[in-house]
C-alpha cells in the first residue's frame, strides 16, 4: 500500500490553529509538555527553544550550546577536532548539554521551509557495527537552532532528562526510585541524594529478555550510590542495595543473590561474601 505524501502546504494546513510543536527523543521518559515553558516562549516570541541541563560525568559526549557568528548554535562532539575533545568533555568549561527537548514555532518552520533556508550540516560520525567500521552521516535536530530568530536555550531540572537507552537505565526507572503517576514518571522523594546512582551491568544483562530473567523482582535502590555487576549473577526477590556495591561472578560460576538480601557497601565475589 502506497501512503500519499503531504505537500508542505497541506502539512501546515493540518497544523492550523497550532503555534508550537514540542519535540523529544522517544526514549526520554522525562520529556513532558511544560506549560510554563510554553507560556514563556509565547510571551517572549521565541521561535526556537532547546532545553539544556547541567552536565555530569555521564553526559560528557552530549552536545552543548555556543555563541558563534552572533547566533546560538549547537556544538556536537563529532564536530570537535581530536585535539580538543577532552576540552569539550570538561564539565567545568561546558557546564550544560542538550537534552534534545525542543520547542519550535510552526510558523517559523513554515517560513524557513518555504524559503529553503534550513541548510542542515551533515555530521560524519565514525562507528563500528558488528566489527565493521562505518561512517554514519547524520543531521542533528538541535543544530537547526541557528536558523531561527530569538532562539534560546533554557536550563531545566535533570528530571526532564531521563533517557532509557540500556538495561542499566531500565533498572533505574523500574526500581523504587521512580513511580508512574498519571502518565508521568516521578522520582521518589524519599531519595535523599539529588543524584541518581551509577549503575553498570555486564553483557549478561545487555538484552532485555536476559535482563528481566535475572531478577525475581527489581531490587530496592533508594539508598544506592553505585552498582557494578559482572558475570553470571541472578537476583532473588526483595533484595535491597545500599551505598557502593560490586557483584562479580567468577568465570564458570553462577552467583545467586538470595531473597530479601540487604547488601550495603560491599564487594561480592562469591556466596561466601553474602
Amino acid at each position: 500500500m502506497q501512503i500519499p505524501l503531504l505537500s508542505t502546504h497541506d502539512y501546515f494546513m493540518h497544523m492550523k490553529g497550532k503555534e508550537y510543536v514540542f519535540i523529544a527523543n522517544s526514549d526520554n521518559l522525562g520529556a513532558v509538555v511544560d506549560l510554563k515553558i510554553l507560556q514563556h516562549l509565547i510571551q517572549k516570541k521565541n521561535e526556537y527553544c532547546m532545553e539544556v541541563t547541567p552536565k555530569t560525568l555521564a553526559d560528557v559526549k552530549g552536545g552543548t550550546l555556543i555563541s558563534y557568528e552572533g547566533r546560538v548554535q549547537l556544538l556536537e562532539i563529532a564536530q570537535v577536532p581530536d585535539q580538543h575533545v577532552n576540552e569539550f568533555k570538561s564539565i567545568e568549561k561546558f557546564k550544560i548539554f542538550n537534552t534534545n527537548n525542543l520547542w519550535v514555532n510552526l510558523n517559523a518552520i513554515k517560513r524557513l521551509v518555504e524559503a529553503d533556508a534550513l541548510k542542515m550540516e551533515i555530521i560524519p560520525n565514525p562507528k563500528e557495527v558488528d566489527g565493521v567500521k562505518v561512517l554514519q552521516l547524520e543531521t542533528a535536530a538541535g543544530a537547526a537552532i541557528r536558523f531561527f530568530n530569538n532562539a534560546i536555550g533554557i536550563n531545566v531540572p535533570r528530571s526532564r532528562f531521563l533517557p532509557v537507552k540500556a538495561t542499566s537505565d531500565l533498572l533505574l526507572v523500574q526500581s523504587d526510585l521512580y513511580t508512574l503517576q498519571d502518565g508521568f514518571v516521578t522520582r521518589n522523594s524519599a531519595r535523599k541524594n539529588p543524584e541518581n546512582p551509577s549503575i553498570e551491568l555486564g553483557p549478561e544483562f545487555k538484552k532485555v529478555g536476559s535482563y528481566l530473567s535475572r531478577f525475581k523482582s527489581i531490587p530496592s535502590i533508594l539508598e544506592l550510590d553505585s552498582l557494578k555487576v559482572s558475570g553470571d549473577v541472578w537476583f532473588g526477590a526483595g533484595v535491597a542495595l545500599k551505598g557502593k556495591v560490586t557483584i562479580t561472578a567468577k568465570s564458570g560460576m553462577k552467583l545467586e543473590i538470595p531473597d530479601n538480601a540487604v547488601i550495603a557497601n560491599k564487594d561480592i565475589n562469591g556466596p561466601e561474601d553474602l
